[in-house]
């Protein structure tokens, strides 16, 4: 069956999108990191350098390198140079989460805090740069892994604490979904880079919870929670629209945590595991729900948030959801035609089809431009995301028609490459 996702146009187009994209991203290089770039592709000196962007570029600078892309191999010793140095604590281990870069010396902004969401980030990019070839990424990998067994990983719950103050004495009572959900996608990666089967088994561990917490919110998966895991579904009700913590349930999620499923899903079947039906099940209930909660029929577009009964709360539409949207209904699409799904297959094509011609009329700037945020007439607005500081979800987007599910972006880029080598 002929599918969107195969079709060699498509994917040319994203090639060279993605080059573009690359050369975008690398204005964004700062002596202490990577810093935040506006809608113009100009660093925004007093958004300082954030721990997150640093690793997320990084980790695209090393995809480009593996994917063939010229100049960037400086831009990765770049990144691991500001995990090395500015970004990291020397006296009490871990990382900064942000840096005020406006002085002579960048300082950490004040109070430090340090956060589960960019630590994973920081294993994301030091596995990539690894796979890459920088032999002192596996170096700060595995000092990224020792502090999750150190301060994240709660064995009781198997899930990760949200943040501590700066020398672990206090940890936040608050517990997120979303700092967890890229814990996954880290120890997924960490698990391609070492070969070390407790990261894939702890990455199940957190799927298999949402798979509980899914089915008993009909699919919209609740973001907040207190210390002992109690789900909190007012939580922030007050400001629905934050970037990282607002209230509601987030369509944008649910495709990404189909997407990250289905990926662990191939890593067991890799490993000669047999998965369970669940993990194909939860992925198709997650898009499901996303697409139906999510997608406005009238104007296009994939809301971002809403309440625990379908109901829009944010309309404004984020680049990042478009982008897991499109993954996640290829990689269900791609599973569907495994398990020889012929008319899934077609719902999976009809998504992926419809959401990457509203991505390409709606939010494509431009050769590797693209808009972060629009409202519910497509029009730009900055109301949560302002500029275009992030290469990560469009970067992965365009990557990911070239490769399978297993293994990850990084490793099986390192594969492709290092089969063309063999072939020279």
């Amino acid at each position: 069956m002929k599918t969107p996702w195969n079709d060699s146009a498509l994917i040319d187009a994203f090639d060279a999108d993605f080059s573009a994209l690359v050369e975008f991203a690398s204005a964004s290089a700062c002596p202490a990191g990577f810093g935040y770039l506006d809608a113009d592709g100009a660093i925004t000196e007093s958004k300082g350098v954030e721990l997150w962007i640093t690793c997320r570029m990084t980790y695209m600078f090393a995809l480009a390198e593996m994917r063939g892309v010229q100049g960037v191999s400086g831009l990765v010793e770049h990144g691991l140079d500001a995990l090395s140095t500015s970004l990291h604590d020397d006296e009490y281990g871990g990382w900064f989460s942000a840096l005020d870069a406006t002085g002579e010396q960048a300082r950490p902004v004040e109070p430090i805090r340090k956060e589960a969401y960019a630590h994973a980030f920081v294993i994301l990019a030091t596995a990539a740069s690894y796979l890459a070839g920088h032999e002192r990424g596996r170096a700060l990998l595995d000092e990224a892994l020792a502090d999750q067994d150190a301060h994240w990983w709660e064995p009781s719950y198997g899930r990760v604490a949200n943040s501590w103050n700066r020398d672990w004495s206090e940890c936040e009572e608050y517990r997120g979904l979303n700092a967890n959900m890229h814990t996954v996608e880290a120890y997924l990666a960490a698990f391609d880079a070492t070969g070390e089967r407790r990261w894939l088994d702890r990455a199940r561990e957190m799927m298999r919870f949402v798979a509980d917490l899914g089915a008993r919110f009909g699919w919209r998966l609740p973001e907040h929670f207190d210390k002992n895991w109690v789900v909190c579904p007012e939580m922030f009700i007050e400001n629905p629209a934050d970037p990282f913590r607002p209230y509601g349930a987030t369509p944008g999620h649910g495709f990404e945590w189909a997407r990250l499923i289905l990926h662990g899903r191939a890593s067991l079947i890799a490993c000669g595991d047999t998965p369970g039906e669940w993990m194909y099940d939860v992925a198709h209930c997650l898009v499901d729900r996303a697409d139906a909660d999510g997608w406005d029929s009238e104007k296009g577009g994939i809301v971002y948030t809403t309440d625990f009964d379908g109901k829009t709360v944010v309309d404004t539409r984020m680049h990042w959801v478009a982008c897991e949207a499109v993954n996640a209904t290829l990689a269900l699409g791609k599973v569907s035609e495994e398990l020889g799904n012929d008319d899934d297959v077609m719902v999976q094509s009809e998504r992926f089809a419809r959401y990457v011609a509203w991505a390409d009329q709606v939010i494509h700037a431009g050769p590797g431009r693209w808009i972060h945020e629009v409202d519910a007439d497509g029009h730009e607005s900055e109301t949560v995301w302002a500029g275009k500081a992030d290469a990560y979800h469009v970067g992965q987007m365009l990557l990911l028609p070239r490769i399978g599910l297993y293994p990850g972006f990084a490793a099986a880029l390192a594969q492709v490459r290092a089969h063309d080598h063999s072939e020279l």
